[in-house]
């Protein structure tokens, strides 16, 4: 299994549109973070978590040519507000493209789509296949997955599990019952927003505390903003096993 972080910033990337800070200045490449997006390889199977604005470009850069389905956490603008873009590998895969997402998730997407899913489609929409989920585990093809629930403030949002890995962004609360579904895995990726407490995220303290209660023996930052710092002065003070994931990185399971 390989996991690709193919953006790891927040709503509004970094750098920030106007944003004069250090961290929006910056040109350490690692400080460049588009909206959160990941893609998960398993057996030549690719399988997206989440789909944002910045869709087109992430895929262009890891020169992806399939997918086999689209797993949306949530449905803010940030997450899915891509999905225009499947529109090529519709063309090229000569299919159309299996999205996962809970049933509140879906209805918003069908509205944000509309055009995609009317009586009268114009030629070359978004081909979209959606699938609602719950919390019960589910196959994309062959590769299970699993939910974990999370709320991000009063929102319910979905991490998933797949094999080795656990993946969940915008949480600022998980239960125990998300805690123990988490336990064993080898890879945990959550999001750290910034130092400070924040309203819908966890920030760096939470996620690191989030870390020790799982014990994973690798886990990576993402959803970063820039006021959680640069990325080289975070990655001094992060413990050996946890590290600030960026645009581009691969983590092989």
């Amino acid at each position: 299994m390989m996991l690709t972080f193919l953006g790891t910033g927040t709503s509004q990337g970094v750098p920030m549109i106007a944003c004069p800070c250090g961290v929006c200045a910056s040109t350490d490449p690692h400080d460049k973070r588009l909206r959160t997006s990941a893609l998960v390889t398993v057996g030549g199977k690719n399988i997206l978590l989440d789909a944002g604005p910045d869709f087109r470009q992430q895929l262009l850069r890891e020169k992806v040519t399939h997918l086999e389905g689209v797993l949306l956490t949530h449905e803010h603008k940030d997450h899915m507000g891509g999905l225009d873009d499947v529109r090529a590998l519709n063309y090229f895969m000569k299919k159309s493209i299996d999205v996962y997402g809970e049933q509140r998730v879906l209805k918003q997407l069908k509205e944000e789509y509309a055009y995609a899913f009317g009586a009268h489609r114009y030629p070359g929409v978004p081909d979209m296949t959606l699938h609602a989920i719950s919390d019960d585990k589910f196959l994309v093809q062959d590769v299970e997955v699993v939910p974990v629930r999370a709320l991000h403030y009063k929102l319910p949002v979905y991490g998933f599990r797949i094999g080795k890995l656990v993946y969940l962004t915008d949480a600022s609360f998980v239960d125990e019952k998300s805690v123990d579904l988490m336990k064993g895995c080898e890879v945990l990726v959550v999001n750290a927003l910034r130092q400070d407490k924040h309203l819908s995220h966890f920030t760096l303290g939470e996620a690191l505390q989030l870390i020790e209660q799982v014990k994973p023996r690798r886990a990576y930052l993402t959803h970063a903003s820039h006021q959680l710092g640069l990325h080289k002065e975070v990655s001094k003070i992060l413990p050996k096993n946890v590290w600030l994931a960026y645009d581009g990185l691969r983590v092989e399971m």
